[in-house]
Formats: C-alpha cells, structure tokens, sequence
C-alpha cells in the first residue's frame, strides 16, 4: 500500500514521526559514542592521577609502602579497584601486584609521560597506565616503572547508563510527541469530518454549493467540489431541457402523422390514398429530421472527445462540403459561389463535423432567404490569426433584434419549414473548434452574413 492510499490521519503521523524517529536513533547513537568518550576521559584521568601518586610515594618513601591518601584513593577511584605494579632501578619488584598486565607490542614505551594503553590481563580485557622515571632508591639509580590498571567493565557500563538515559529520555520525548500529534491530527482534521458527514447526509439531487466554514487549506477543494456540483447542476438542467424541447417539439408532429396515417384508410380511392400516404411520408421524414437533429445537438453539448480532430486545410473542408450542396442549391434556380484563399490555412478540426455547420448553413440560407434570394456564396479569408470561413447570401437578412436569438434552441426569425436547430447545432460545433461564430449585414449589397472564426493550428498562425 502506497503512502497517498492511507488516510489522512495515518499519513500526517508517519510524515511527521518517521523524520522524528529517524533523528532520535542518530542522537541515541551520537550519545553513546559521546558517553563512551566521556567515561574515557574521566576514567583515563582517574588512572593518570593514581599512576602519578603511586610514583610520588614510591620515591618519597624509598620503595617502602604508599600514603594512605593514595591507598584510599586506590580503594574508591571511580570505575572500580585499581591495581598497580612497581619495578626499582635495578628492575627488581618493589610494590603492588606481581604480575602486571605486558605492554602491547605496538606500543611505543614513554619516559617523559604516562602511556595510556589498552591490554587483556588474566583474561579480562583492561585499560593501563605506565610511567618510567630516573629515581634514586637506597642509593641506586635509575628508571622505575609505575604500571596501573582498571577492567574496563565499569567505564563500559557507566557509558551505556549515560546513553541508556538519553534514549529514556528520548523515547518518553517521542511518546509524547506521538500522543500531541495524534490528537492535534484528530483535533485539526474534524472540520474534514464534518464536511463529510454533512455531504454523506445530502440526497442524490442536491446540488446546492456548500457554503460550511472550513479550513484554509481545503478551500480549494471545496470551490473544486462546488464548481463540479454547478456543473452536474447545468448538466442535469439541460438533459431536462432537452427532454422537455423533445416532448414539445415532437408531440404535434407525432399527432399529425397519426391522424394522416388513419386518414388513409378512410380515402375514396387510391389515387386519394397515395397523396395522403405521401404527406405522411413527408411529416415522418419531418420528424425523423427533427429527431436526428435535437440528438446530434446533445451529442454535441456534452462531447469532450477530440480525437478526431486533426490539422487540416480549411480551403479543402469547405470545397467538398460545397460539392456535396451544389445540386441542392442550384436546383433552387440560385448561383453557387465558393471563394477560397489563396494560401491553405490549416485549422485543427473534426472535418465531417464543421461540414455539417457549413450544410446547416446553407440549409438556413435555402429556407429562410426568401423569394428575391439569387446567390448563396461561400468563402474562406484569414484575419487576425484566424481563419474566417462565411456563409452568405443576398436575400431578405436577418434583423438585429433576431441576430440575438437566432442561435437559440428552436428559435426562428419567422415561421418557416425549419426545425429552429440548425444554427444551435452550428453554434455548438463552431465552440466544439474554440471558435465564435455571429451574424453581419451581407456583402452582396442585402441578405445576411454568417462568419466562423477558428483559431489557425501553430504551423499556420506561424506562416
């Protein structure tokens, strides 16, 4: 399990103890060293003061016995008893034990100083002092040596008190550290449970922005978890617009086509059962254009996949939409007109998709132009880093106060033979590009004008 799948609580106590724990072993181990190097140099002291005692009496009385303050000194030095070992000038025993512990090979001997060495005497590992000096006892003369020795033992369990101690310490310190957190974690992250249990108590279809006091640092998410309830809200709102346009908007035609199909059956004759059997064709292919059209529109508001969408030449997008309603729109007795730009400009679109925009268009040109409508152009032109593809006619234009709802689902100018979808669906597919689409005045002296801006891909704004 990865550190991001605990929970909160888990993860702020790990983030903070681990650090912690991690430090205080280091300071455990840094403390022992530093014990052990302290109890060297009290106890290595200890034994240099006694080495330089026992010298000093061994001078003073001629060999013959040590002070009592020196004895005594022997008996309590720190660390436990102390032994010690003194040859005369002549290298013969004079006091102490008889056996001291051998200096290690690899320790150089001192005269003019004490020599502090580690060593292993009758088994047990101990630490010496030897000091040689020229004396005069009873008359002969030269170097006696002093040799004084400790088991280590004591040195070893005084260190490890020292650091058992500071690990005390420092366990108890991280034990209360621990508790502190825990219950500041649990104190600091109850606002986190109350949000929570407030947002567990609310129903399926309560999309109300949570407006609870919270802390700084998850205001954030919950402006995040607001701004996706408003957008579920406005999802919710269009499917139940969507449905209801599609009740409304179907019911009649849906009606008529009944009544026309049972008035074919009462028709005198045949030739008067063909033509009502005709208009009912006709009111079907109404309501099957209607219904693909209301689909194809909410198919459009609530697509996110662009993966169709692809660097392509806007010239070669709006040549072959032309093509294909060249016949649709001669046949209307109108001139077709198709003005491309003279450098490709390369747009990063869904080509089927800005296809059926230009159709829709020229379907829009085709039933509401009216009568004195001669021509229907269409052209491509860059501006401004854009690419500027329009639709235009010389018709009757549209009105300014209708440019505003034109757009709209369902929304016409005038009563005509359209389903009131075709510019919605234009308009959904012109944002689907990033683009922005509006209504101008016509550039063939009346009629209207309908322009699509799509931003140019990189290659072509660079160009």
């Amino acid at each position: 399990m990865t550190l991001g799948a605990v929970s909160l609580r888990t993860r702020l106590l790990v983030l903070i103890l681990v650090p912690l724990i991690a430090i205080s072993v280091i300071a455990g181990m840094w403390r022992f060293q530093s014990a052990k190097a302290t109890a060297k140099e009290i106890f290595d002291g200890n034994l240099l003061a006694i080495t330089l005692a026992v010298s000093r009496d061994i001078t003073v009385s001629g060999g013959d016995a040590l002070s009592p303050l020196t004895r005594d000194l022997l008996k309590t030095a720190s660390g436990g008893p102390v032994f010690y070992h003194v040859n005369g000038p002549d290298g013969s025993f004079i006091s102490g034990y008889a056996y001291p512990p051998r200096v290690p090979a690899t320790e150089a001997a001192a005269t003019a100083a004490p020599m502090l060495f580690d060593a292993t005497h009758q088994g047990e590992r101990i630490r010496a002092s030897r000091l040689t000096e020229f004396v005069t006892i009873e008359g002969i003369s030269g170097n006696s040596t002093v040799v004084v020795w400790q088991p280590v033992n004591a040195r070893e369990a005084f260190a490890n008190r020292i650091a058992s101690q500071a690990i005390g310490i420092m366990g108890v310190l991280i034990a209360t550290v621990f508790l502190v957190v825990w219950f500041g974690v649990r104190v600091g992250l109850r606002p986190l449970d109350d949000l929570q249990n407030a947002i567990a108590l609310r129903h399926s279809e309560e999309l109300r922005p949570i407006k609870r006091p919270v802390p700084q640092e998850v205001r954030q998410i919950v402006r995040t978890l607001n701004a996706v309830f408003e957008q579920v809200r406005e999802s919710i709102a269009s499917r139940d617009r969507f449905i209801s346009d599609a009740a409304h908007q179907l019911r009649n035609p849906i009606a008529g086509i009944r009544a026309l199909a049972e008035s074919v059956r009462s028709a005198r004759s045949g030739d008067e059962a063909k033509r009502r059997a005709q208009r009912v064709a006709e009111a079907a292919g109404h309501v099957s254009r209607l219904s693909e059209q209301l689909l194809a529109l909410e198919r459009l508001r609530s697509q996110t996949d662009k993966s169709g969408f692809k660097p392509t030449d806007i010239n070669k997008v709006v040549e072959q939409s032309g093509a294909r309603n060249a016949s649709k729109v001669m046949d209307n007795g109108l001139n077709f007109v198709f003005e491309k730009s003279p450098a490709p400009l390369i747009v990063n679109c869904e080509p089927i998709m800005l296809g059926e925009a230009i159709e829709n268009l020229v379907d829009n040109a085709l039933v509401h132009g009216g009568e004195r409508m001669t021509k229907i152009q269409l052209s491509v032109a860059r501006a401004n880093g854009s690419s500027i593809l329009s639709v235009e006619d010389d018709g009757k234009g549209i009105t300014q106060s209708d440019r505003e709802i034109v757009f709209e689902r369902f929304a016409q100018s005038e009563p005509g033979d359209g389903s009131g979808l075709g510019l919605a669906i234009v308009q959904e597919i012109v944002k689907q590009h990033e683009g922005r689409i509006r209504v101008l005045d016509g550039s063939l002296g009346s009629g209207a004008r309908f322009e699509m801006a799509l931003p140019l891909a990189p290659e072509s704004s660079d160009a």
